[in-house]
């Protein structure tokens, strides 16, 4: 089960967050808390999406999963600000209220870039960082004109969840190849109205999101991050090789994993190839105290 949390992210917006595992019980002062660890998803996602991963966690860990502005059951009017510092800020709303600092944040995708972000700026809050199919390079204007038209795409509303599972698994033009996990990752951020089931979020809050961070590339802040970071990949992700192997020669103390037979979703694609993956990068730090 996740227990709800609520945090005041930045200009007081309303976030939930999710707390995976039993609460932390104080019953002995001697020994120690369980370490932290807090779980961004990426656009488009909500914090059920990190619920296997983050119930695997909550064995050794206190794992918590945040519903981002916009997203999920955190707060989404229309005057709600998606720019990179109020994300960020919300992170360390959530590390800071939570008290979960310093902690293991994993992110994926748009996540991972507001993990990096906060990693640099806020050292202090971060001993570790996961970074899961992000790219640190710009991807410009052709990309979020990409975007635009996949959403225009979309045959909303859904008669069904089984007809948004399908859509998204089987029929979207935007895809190669079918990918079931890909039907059930959408059907979780679906929501069923009057006429049918619609997006939890808004089509056009998350281009605008989108617009602050596509056309930038994000070296720099990479460069910045002082913890160690594993860069994971699917071998069938959006962040080639090439890319995924220079943000690791970039990061300070970066390390390398790829996942296969994975795409962009790669903790939905491959669940235990994924946690194989980050296990041995969770279990040194502890290691290394």
């Amino acid at each position: 089960m996740a227990r709800r949390i609520d945090v005041t992210g930045a200009g007081g917006v309303r976030l939930a967050a999710w707390e995976f595992g039993d609460p932390p019980k104080d019953t002995d002062p001697e020994r120690p808390a369980a370490p932290g660890v807090l779980l961004l998803h990426g656009l488009m996602g909500r914090a059920s999406h990190w619920a296997a991963t983050a119930r695997r966690l909550s064995e050794r860990h206190r794992a918590v999963a945040l519903d981002q502005r916009g997203h999920g059951q955190s707060a989404k009017a229309p005057d709600v600000s998606h720019t990179r510092e109020a994300y960020v800020e919300d992170a360390v709303a959530a590390l800071e209220q939570l008290g979960l600092a310093p902690a293991v944040v994993i992110g994926h995708a748009m996540g991972a870039l507001t993990a990096w972000q906060l990693a640099a700026k806020r050292p202090d809050l971060v001993r570790g960082l996961i970074i899961c199919d992000m790219r640190a390079s710009a991807l410009g204007a052709a990309s979020q004109r990409e975007w635009a038209a996949w959403f225009r795409a979309w045959p909303l509303p859904f008669a069904t969840l089984a007809d948004v599972r399908k859509w998204f698994g089987e029929d979207d033009p935007w895809v190669e190849r079918p990918n079931p996990a890909r039907g059930e990752f959408y059907a979780e951020v679906m929501q069923e109205y009057p006429d049918g089931w619609r997006p939890v979020f808004d089509l056009d809050q998350m281009l605008k999101s989108r617009e602050t961070w596509v056309y930038d590339a994000h070296w720099e802040e990479l460069a910045q991050v002082r913890c160690p970071t594993l860069v994971v990949r699917g071998l069938d992700g959006e962040l080639g090789r090439a890319e995924a192997q220079e943000m690791v020669r970039v990061l300070p103390r970066g390390r390398y994993a790829e996942v296969a037979d994975a795409g962009h979703l790669v903790h939905y694609d491959q669940p235990e190839a994924w946690r194989a993956a980050i296990e041995p990068f969770l279990d040194s730090l502890e290691a290394d105290g």
